[in-house]
């Protein structure tokens, strides 16, 4: 069986595909779409870190233990759940972020994760991260300081990894 197809009907069907595809081709290309100013760069705070357990682990007493099930019977008793890690970024003097990030998991026994975005001005800046994950009331436990200097596009990102000793800058 043979399908012939009239010029002008091959015609209309080629200008309705072109008709449909262009709009799309156009808008492909144009507007253009950045996420960051030409002059700007970001820098990327994000890390994944278990803080302290909220409480100290106690001795259980021989009547605390007889008051168990048997296959409860454990000489420590250590909670469960986990401090909340304070976080604060600072650039050029001024504090553009603090934050208190919880513990995850139902029980609260999960590491506290945290990721934000700023963007800055390209050019030197002067990048202090602090990171409290301790009992302590005031203070930081873990703290990094840099003079960076971020080209235009620049994705810059500071991580806290307490095997490599503490805030990863790069």
């Amino acid at each position: 069986m043979r399908f012939a197809v009239s010029v002008p009907r091959f015609a209309a069907m080629v200008a309705v595909l072109i008709g449909a595809v262009a709009p799309t081709a156009v808008l492909d290309a144009w507007p253009a779409y950045r996420q960051i100013g030409p002059d700007e760069a970001v820098v990327k705070l994000s890390f994944t870190h278990g803080a302290d357990r909220s409480a100290d682990c106690h001795r259980n007493s021989p009547e605390d233990l007889a008051k168990l099930p048997p296959n409860m019977r454990r000489p420590m008793a250590c909670p469960r759940g986990r401090r909340a890690v304070l976080t604060e970024l600072e650039i050029d003097g001024r504090v553009i972020h603090a934050e208190t990030v919880a513990p995850t998991g139902l029980a609260g026994d999960g590491p506290s994760q945290l990721y934000r975005r700023f963007r800055v001005p390209a050019g030197p800046h002067r990048l202090a991260v602090r990171l409290r994950d301790s009992a302590r009331a005031e203070g930081f436990d873990h703290e990094a300081k840099r003079d960076v200097t971020l080209a235009p596009g620049q994705n810059f990102t500071i991580d806290f990894r307490p095997d490599a000793g503490g805030f990863v800058l790069r």
